[in-house]
């Protein structure tokens, strides 16, 4: 169980480099057309390619589980990665199925670093909710904000020395730091148009999707495109935010100058609350004192493209294999000639590993007898198996299943059964 677990998780991980290829080159050239539409549609165009970057791989994984940890041979792109080891262990899959003891060691460790990095922010949180409160009279106005925003949980307002820009932190029971710095050297109105932006993101809950996008990144820390992703979502609720308090405020101009004065700040490091700081302040600024339309950059765009077009051309290449492999119906099945079919070779790893296991083949026979595809129906749980188990196969001579007396392409099932006794 724990190797088909192990291989369970390292297959998924592996096949997660080209899913998440898949993924984020797609949201890039959606985001890319929809440079000029409001941050909201981007945002959550970015927060669903987020979701799918989770999504598939579990999915991916409860499939191999439920297969008992079917590895490279029964899943779909890795047909096209076996295709490699076919000429001994020396190949491709080969080669990575030896590592994914190591593969998945690694990213258990650099994952539980992250998520111990994560619970100390929560501590840090935690320990932020004991600062000061803020004067009567910010108290009233975060009351009377939030009630404008249409907020009916209490919002206080702390005040916190080692802060250096207002941070948004809870859900059920939102808090506003707010650095004691820009308390003392702040205008009011400017940190009023700040305490807007952060009841921008009170109002819309932005610290739980921000939770749960630290959670991704930390559990598909190793794949660029979740980082890039997860930026993009940041970038697109800072202006979404921003639209929200300038809305209120009436005042556009009002709250980028008070980005500005926060441009003037070191940034806060705390990425598990939500911060003003958040995101390019400079294009903040100039957007809300000037708002363009964006000119498409294509050069910028190409590589997107090109990725989409390789991923999604695997995909269809794939599709269409498996459109080939459907079952053709015979009234006479094929029958084996077992002379001609040679006993599969053990796998050194496998045999060194001393895995065992059945492994149920569904293959097509030609109308010349031959084996011209097949697949694997039952796993034997060991990759490696399943794969000389289908060169094992395709070794095989048959007699051709026929229809109404003519030989016709046909379907048949076998089981190899790989035993040390």
């Amino acid at each position: 169980m724990t190797a088909s677990l192990i291989d369970s998780i390292g297959w998924t991980l592996l096949h997660f480099t080209w899913q998440g290829l898949l993924i984020g080159s797609t949201c890039a050239i959606l985001l890319a057309l929809m440079r000029n539409s409001r941050p909201e549609y981007r945002y959550n165009l970015a927060c669903a390619a987020l979701l799918a970057c989770v999504l598939w791989p579990a999915a991916e994984l409860t499939l191999r589980l439920q297969d008992g940890g079917a590895g490279v041979a029964s899943m779909r792109f890795s047909d096209r990665m076996s295709a490699a080891a076919r000429g001994g262990d020396a190949g491709l899959a080969a080669w990575l199925q030896d590592q994914l003891l190591w593969i998945v060691g690694f990213w258990s460790v650099c994952a539980a670093l992250l998520a111990l990095r994560m619970a100390a922010g929560l501590a840090w949180i935690r320990h932020a909710t004991g600062a000061p409160l803020a004067g009567p009279e910010w108290q009233a106005r975060a009351g009377r904000m939030a009630a404008s925003f249409g907020v009916t949980r209490t919002v206080r307002v702390r005040v916190l020395g080692n802060l250096d820009s207002p941070l948004t932190i809870g859900s059920l029971r939102p808090l506003v730091l707010m650095p004691a710095s820009l308390m003392s050297g702040m205008p009011a109105d400017l940190l009023e148009a700040l305490l807007a932006h952060e009841m921008a993101h009170v109002r819309r809950f932005d610290y739980l999707v921000n939770l749960g996008q630290n959670a991704a990144e930390i559990v598909l820390f190793y794949h660029p495109a979740v980082w890039w992703i997860s930026g993009r979502i940041r970038v697109e609720r800072e202006q979404i935010a921003d639209d929200l308090a300038a809305r209120h405020l009436g005042e556009p101009r009002r709250l980028a100058r008070a980005l500005s004065e926060l441009e003037r700040l070191q940034f806060s490091g705390h990425h598990l609350a939500v911060a003003a700081s958040g995101g390019d302040l400079v294009a903040r600024v100039r957007r809300l004192v000037k708002p363009h339309r964006q000119a498409l950059d294509w050069k910028a765009a190409l590589p997107a493209l090109g990725l989409a077009a390789a991923c999604f051309s695997l995909y269809a290449h794939a599709s269409t294999e498996r459109a080939s492999l459907q079952p053709v119906l015979a009234s006479v099945k094929p029958v084996a000639d077992f002379s001609s079919c040679a006993k599969p070779r053990w796998p050194q790893a496998s045999l060194l590993a001393e895995h065992t296991g059945t492994v149920t083949l569904s293959f097509k026979v030609g109308t010349d007898g031959r084996v011209t595809a097949s697949r694997v129906k039952q796993s034997s749980g060991h990759a490696l198996l399943d794969e000389a188990a289908r060169e094992g196969i395709m070794k095989c001579q048959f007699s051709a299943g026929t229809h109404k007396g003519k030989p016709v392409p046909s379907w048949m099932d076998m089981q190899y059964v790989w035993s040390l006794k």
